[in-house]
């Protein structure tokens, strides 16, 4: 391309840069961005600023959170005995949108992969922990991808927790192997926790 199109092409590089944008996504999306309106491309970069600003972690669950403690921790309704364990923010929203769990969540920003050099110790696993040494929580479910990774995080923290004498237990079979909490429907995750089984 030539220099006029300098910014364009910057603009492709920096969207290829997200996870699963190749080449093709990127060049689509930079043009869909290029026909926004003044107002609409200030818009986006305001939302783009304002998760960067105004995001920061849950101090008890580690979610996403405009305060100090996100509206699921806060909620007396919820029920504070019970903890879902995921890897991301994204699988707190799948497991939201079934309506049917009305537990706590612990978000790990991650799963145990020795081959990559992500160990507990890279893991939200040390404020897990904290979370569980005043006998409220009765119960912590292992809401993680059903991979090899997945069940090395589920299995190191099964056996970590197992002496706190809280129940483990991990999600039941209808998620398919391999699969994210993100990409399933609502039935399959309401299910998969309806069957979910000690570990």
């Amino acid at each position: 391309m030539n220099n006029s199109a300098a910014p364009l092409e910057t603009l492709i590089d920096e969207l290829k840069r997200l996870p699963g944008i190749g080449d093709k996504s990127a060049t689509r999306l930079a043009y869909q961005l290029m026909n926004l309106s003044e107002q609409q491309t200030e818009n986006l970069v305001q939302a783009i600023r304002g998760v960067h600003v105004k995001l920061n972690r849950c101090c008890q669950c580690q979610n996403y959170t405009e305060g100090d403690t996100c509206p699921i921790c806060a909620d007396p309704s919820r029920d504070h005995t019970t903890i879902c364990v995921v890897e991301t923010p994204r699988d707190v929203q799948s497991i939201e949108r079934t309506r049917e769990y009305r537990g706590l969540y612990h978000v790990l920003y991650g799963l145990i992969n020795p081959v990559k050099g992500i160990g507990p110790e890279n893991l939200t696993i040390r404020q897990l922990l904290a979370r569980l040494t005043d006998d409220q929580v009765k119960e912590v479910i292992m809401g993680l991808p059903p991979s090899v990774e997945g069940d090395a995080t589920s299995v190191y923290l099964a056996r970590t927790i197992k002496p706190l004498g809280v129940r483990t237990t991990r999600l039941a079979s209808g998620l398919a192997v391999g699969s994210r909490l993100e990409q399933a429907d609502r039935q399959t995750i309401f299910r998969a926790l309806e069957g979910r089984h000690d570990l």
